[in-house]
């Protein structure tokens, strides 16, 4: 059993953890040294206050999942790697499209798992972009419903 909440800036640890543990499991063209410097960036930017955030729970208040928003953009949608496969993602990508309007996405083009799940979810790539916005080699796609 779960449930939806709004973290606060209490819970920012918990979701860096649950970041990392998702990026591990489903970002392979990743370096380690990439994680790393995603990570500090986000601690040092403070990405989480950045947008609104809607995370899951289990019964016992273990933070499972997050996905944050800004506009009618995901931003960031991330799910521990233990509680991959259990529909925890396609409960918070249901929620934010039916509660939040959201119609755009961007996604790591080298991350086609990612890329199905939100075609799955009727996201239609629009255009593409050579490097992320950090000027890394990774693909962008920009997908929109």
């Amino acid at each position: 059993m779960f449930h939806l909440f709004t973290p606060s800036k209490a819970h920012y640890p918990q979701l860096l953890a649950v970041w990392e543990s998702s990026v591990r499991a489903t970002h392979h063209f990743l370096q380690p040294a990439d994680i790393s410097f995603f990570k500090k960036t986000i601690q040092e930017k403070e990405v989480f206050s950045q947008v609104s955030l809607i995370a899951v729970q289990d019964e016992n208040n273990r933070l499972l999942g997050f996905a944050g928003i800004s506009g009618n953009r995901l931003e960031m949608l991330f799910i521990d790697a233990a509680e991959r496969g259990k529909g925890l993602g396609k409960n918070l990508m249901l929620h934010v499209i039916n509660n939040c309007n959201v119609t755009k996405v961007d996604v790591n083009e080298q991350n086609a798992e990612a890329v199905n799940f939100y075609k799955h979810f009727g996201f239609k790539i629009i255009s593409r972009d050579e490097i992320d916005g950090t000027g890394k080699p990774y693909p962008i796609l920009h997908m929109e419903r």
